[in-house]
């Protein structure tokens, strides 16, 4: 079959669905990409057989630049005739199974996540919706990759009858292996692996680790993750003056995370909302204990009590308290909390289920 896979950022197609495009590969199918062009692209080049660059930009709606994108669609679909198109976030999801349910193209779409706009609610989020419910309503299937917004988008007379659940984007568990736990002889370091913005919590974390760092004297944290460029004037400030301060070290963008997990010994995740975080998912997979928000998206990934603790989201509040409730046990159940947290991610969340169910959508099409 000719794949064409529609997304909004090759670097997200490189870590988290890399796996996938290679099974297409080794099944003999042809896998045309189309994104961005941006320095991640090169990284997809041996997991493809095509990249096509594409005028998509990620944030905000602007209505020409948006019907520019839905005819580059339809026209590239015309010119690729690709077999299936499976379309990933909201841009793709939107626009580019439009072009393909107006073109007569077979597709599958992935909504990893509603976003703010939807969740806000307001003309915005209408708008959204009903973008959504045209564009998916011929769709081969729409996965989602938490329960809370299959409910939400069925709730809306969309993907009622042409849904599937996935367990987010699965984690690679060879790829992400389990690590001890490490001493705790010089310090207890907690980590977040976000980007800087609002949504995901950042505001929250940097007034844990000013407020816990100023009564404990033996525990760290740590930050990855790159700008978004119109928060940076806010943030980059509050980073630098709590480096300064040896509160807090930040490490920028890394593309592999692992090794910042392996010296960890806390995860924690503030985020606002979530398809399914990745993060929680490699870091549980890696045997680390996790705090995060009480939201779905989250508390998937979580038994919470046996493998860390939720909080609430939106309150730097209830994140200090999660934070003191794990420093009260002892290094030893911190350590069990890592490995529990390993054994559920195995049973639950192992990338192979996610590449069985397109296995099972593709041969669908193919055999109508």
């Amino acid at each position: 079959m000719r794949i064409l896979i529609l997304a909004n950022y090759a670097n997200g197609l490189f870590l988290f669905r890399k796996e996938l495009l290679k099974s297409f590969l080794d099944a003999g199918h042809e896998v045309l990409i189309s994104v961005p062009s941006d320095e991640n692209c090169v990284k997809l080049k041996n997991y493809c057989t095509k990249i096509i660059e594409t005028p998509l930009e990620r944030h905000g709606m602007n209505p020409a630049r948006d019907y520019g994108l839905f005819r580059f669609y339809g026209k590239m679909l015309k010119t690729e005739k690709p077999d299936v198109v499976l379309t990933y976030t909201i841009k793709p999801n939107i626009y580019g199974a439009l072009a393909c349910r107006l073109g007569k193209v077979p597709y599958i779409c992935n909504i990893t996540g509603l976003g703010m706009a939807i969740e806000n609610g307001g003309l915005m989020s209408k708008v959204l919706l009903q973008l959504y419910r045209i564009s998916t309503g011929k769709a081969q299937r729409v996965f989602f990759q938490n329960e809370r917004n299959r409910k939400f988008i069925q709730m809306h007379g969309i993907a009622r009858k042409n849904s599937g659940l996935l367990p987010g984007s699965g984690v690679n568990l060879t790829e992400h292996t389990f690590h001890d736990y490490p001493s705790e002889a010089e310090g207890i370091h907690f980590l977040a692996v976000i980007r800087m913005m609002r949504d995901k919590g950042i505001e929250e974390y940097l007034s844990a680790a000013k407020s816990i760092t100023s009564e404990y004297n033996n525990v760290y944290f740590d930050l990855v993750g790159e700008y978004e460029e119109d928060e940076r004037a806010k943030y980059e400030p509050m980073i630098m003056e709590l480096e300064n301060a040896g509160k807090l070290k930040y490490y920028g963008h890394l593309d592999s995370v692992d090794p910042v997990f392996e010296k960890c010994h806390v995860v924690v995740h503030p985020s606002y909302h979530e398809g399914m975080s990745n993060v929680l998912l490699e870091a549980a997979a890696c045997g680390r204990p996790i705090l995060c928000s009480n939201i779905h998206g989250c508390i998937e990934a979580i038994e919470d009590g046996k493998t860390g603790f939720t909080f609430e989201s939106k309150s730097a509040e209830s994140l200090i308290g999660a934070v003191k409730r794990i420093l009260a046990l002892n290094e030893n159940e911190r350590a069990d909390m890592g490995r529990r947290g390993r054994e559920y991610i195995e049973k639950n969340f192992d990338r192979q289920l996610v590449i069985n169910a397109y296995k099972e959508e593709l041969e669908k099409i193919r055999t109508k």
